[in-house]
């Protein structure tokens, strides 16, 4: 079965697909279970501009990832952290994932915002 439950609801999911809103805002609050990962990803042009940010009650590993063939590039990697923000400055028209991994022995519940450049 999935790694992540969304809050509210039974649903569940391996990845979660990005829906951008009409104001370029994606945001959602998950509960990541033990031993499994939270991952959303969606596609993104070169240049494109996202600024993110997350809050969870547990530390979970965090990455921002793409993949180059067999290759997968970082451009933001923290480990450990229940809170962190940034902006990922997209160096090529990819399918961009963030992703977080909980080692922890507890369910994790977290939320976290990306909002997208106007434009990009």
């Amino acid at each position: 079965m999935g790694a992540i439950a969304l809050w509210g609801g039974a649903a569940r999911a391996d990845v979660i697909t990005i829906e951008w809103g009409a104001d370029g805002r994606f945001a959602k609050e998950l509960t990541v279970a033990p031993g499994k990962f939270a991952e959303v990803c969606g596609k993104l042009p070169a240049k494109a501009v996202v600024h993110w940010s997350f809050e969870t009650d547990l530390r979970l590993d965090f990455n921002i990832h793409y993949h180059e063939g067999k290759k997968v590039v970082f451009p933001a990697k923290i480990d450990g952290s229940q809170q962190a923000n940034g902006e990922l400055n997209a160096p090529v028209a990819q399918d961009f994932c963030w992703m977080w991994s909980n080692k922890a022995g507890g369910e994790a519940k977290m939320k976290f915002d990306l909002q997208r450049n106007a434009g990009t």
